[in-house]
């Protein structure tokens, strides 16, 4: 993967970075043994993930590249 943009987008590393809160957020509530706090970190994750596709959609993400085109010999 050497050379490719993969992944260094504004939509990429917000949804990248909500994600990483929110597995913050229920490693710690793990920790203190409080399920509630660790499904909102877990709900807190998923919402990372809405995020990046929503600013992907907007977008904020890595441009779509069409297909090279094969030749084929008949």
């Amino acid at each position: 993967m050497a050379g490719t943009s993969h992944g260094h987008t504004p939509a990429a590393w917000t949804g990248v970075i909500i994600a990483f809160i929110g597995f913050c957020v229920s490693g710690a509530f793990t920790v203190m043994a409080m399920p509630l706090g660790f499904w909102a970190g877990v709900v807190v994750i998923a919402i990372g993930g809405i995020v990046g596709l929503g600013m992907r959609a907007a977008g904020l993400g890595q441009p779509k590249q069409k297909a090279p085109r094969t030749q084929t010999q008949s």
